[in-house]
């Protein structure tokens, strides 16, 4: 169970930097829209980094708090936990 756990935990974390990533992209495209136009690839860009990122994200953040709670529970029965801090 806790391998298991801790293989989740490590999509999450993987999950979580490409979708703040692809957010932080999309910002940066949009800072060069404004400066250069948002013709071309700007704005296809900025559309794909924003829903690719949702796509990504959401389920990491869902399974983040599933993991997070594992671990509570966990603790409190006096059970092996991963020893993460929340």
């Amino acid at each position: 169970m806790l391998e298991r756990r801790r293989r989740i935990a490590g999509l999450v974390r993987t999950g979580q930097r490409l979708g703040y990533g692809l957010f932080g992209l999309a910002i940066v495209l949009f800072a060069a829209g404004l400066v250069v136009g948002f013709g071309g690839a700007v704005t296809p860009g900025i559309v794909a980094a924003i829903v690719i990122g949702s796509i990504v994200l959401a389920p990491a953040i869902v399974f983040g708090y599933a993991v997070k709670a594992a671990e509570r529970e966990d603790r409190e029965q006096g059970r092996t936990t991963l020893g993460r801090p929340e």
